[in-house]
């Protein structure tokens, strides 16, 4: 799986069956908003979105941006993936997981 980030449309992508997988965000100084994250129905079940979120976080991570999941999708990875908590801004962080 190839995933690229594609700056001018600002989004992460990766081609696949039945077209094009991606992530879409807005970044506002040092805090990146995840809007939406889509998988043609070809690809859907495949893991897609997921390695597509993980490499979009990667990105936050080593450019020390804080994350704001509006996505739904990126709002359920973030609460089965803990281990990227520490990106997301503290006004957004579920409850459950605190600071």
């Amino acid at each position: 799986m190839t995933i690229s980030h594609n700056e001018n449309e600002r989004r992460f992508e990766c081609p696949v069956d039945g077209g094009l997988a991606f992530a879409e965000y807005n970044r506002d100084g040092d805090q990146i908003t995840f809007i939406h994250t889509e998988v043609p129905p070809e690809a859907e079940g495949k893991g897609v979105a997921g390695e597509i979120v993980a490499a979009a976080l990667a990105y936050a991570r080593e450019n020390e941006l804080q994350v704001v999941p509006q996505c739904a999708y990126v709002q359920s990875f973030l609460e089965r993936h803990r281990e990227w908590q520490d990106l997301v801004d503290p006004e957004y962080r579920s409850p459950a997981h605190g600071t």
